[in-house]
């Protein structure tokens, strides 16, 4: 999905009286879909081929109930402009993620989530990622609160033996972050600090402020040693003992100091998506929440295979 879409595409319709339940079917239809309503019966989506074909599948259930409608593609010349129309659809995304949100919070203030509420918010913050056209943000705070939740019911991940860890930190690398970076504040908010807060900088000349802990960068607290890449020093320096993060530990130096010195066969798979989502995003917030899905599925797959 392009960031700035130049086109836009417009569902007019119209049904019937009755049955009451086709209105009921199409709007639930039209929210899976993403759609915003200009006004009553006018819908909008960013324009490409898979938004066309969804699109064109329900003026088809319209037309078969007995409704009608019109499709178009158009570009937003008055009235309603591009950014406009963007702002729509984050507002949108927000509210869905609202109550998903406070749902989480909740969990975490009981005490007692389980599994099955982590799987199912999961499942719903994925429906929610699959129409988030234009990154909202509350999309990223609900990222933070599935971490959290993950990190509750996975009490030994948090804090593994023989390691320390740091609560309520302000961590601080540099601007647009990549692999390294990426990997090194997942692993710092899942495994070292759960409530740890990133500032992204500019490096040259930045002074730390009292309390700051630096990562990647230049006189960091934490950074490359050696020929050892950020991530594999924080895992050293906290004492992880993990399996798991030591096979991902090996694939970000691959990515990252492109020595091949482990010969990780996915390294370039994962360096394709890593830059997908760097390209995509420019805010380092929303690269982060979306890297962070990317690293929790790959420690789960390197968890259940005993790397």
């Amino acid at each position: 999905m392009p960031r700035k879409p130049d086109r836009w595409l417009l569902l007019v319709h119209q049904l019937p009286a009755k049955p009451d339940y086709l209105r009921v079917k199409i709007g639930r239809r039209l929210a899976r879909l993403g759609a915003v309503a200009l006004k009553n019966s006018v819908y909008l989506l960013p324009d490409d081929p898979e938004r066309i074909e969804d699109l064109q599948w329900l003026l088809q259930e319209i037309r078969q109930g007995g409704g009608e409608g019109t499709l178009a593609s158009a570009r937003l010349l008055g009235g309603l402009d591009d950014a406009r129309a963007e702002e729509l659809f984050r507002a949108a995304r927000d509210a869905d993620c609202a109550p998903l949100i406070a749902e989480g919070r909740a969990l975490l203030e009981s005490g007692a989530p389980t599994a099955d509420d982590l799987a199912r918010l999961r499942r719903r913050h994925d429906e929610l990622a699959a129409i988030d056209f234009f990154d909202c943000t509350g999309r990223v705070e609900l990222d933070g609160v599935l971490r959290a939740l993950a990190a509750r019911l996975e009490p030994a991940a948090q804090a593994p033996p023989g390691g320390r860890m740091e609560i309520g930190k302000t961590w601080v690398t540099r601007r647009g972050i990549k692999v390294d970076r990426m990997a090194c504040a997942w692993l710092i908010r899942r495994f070292i600090d759960p409530q740890a807060r990133f500032k992204f900088v500019e490096a040259r000349g930045y002074l730390p402020e009292p309390g700051e802990l630096r990562f990647d960068m230049f006189d960091a607290e934490y950074t490359h040693e050696g020929d050892a890449c950020t991530f594999e020093v924080l895992i050293r320096r906290f004492g992880l003992r993990d399996p798991a993060l030591d096979s991902l530990a090996e694939l970000v130096h691959d990515i990252d100091l492109k020595d091949g010195k482990f010969g990780r066969a996915e390294a370039a798979g994962v360096a394709m998506m890593i830059d997908a989502i760097a390209a995509a995003h420019p805010g380092d917030e929303v690269r982060l929440a979306r890297a962070s899905v990317l690293w929790d599925e790959l420690y789960g797959l390197a968890a259940r295979a005993r790397v």
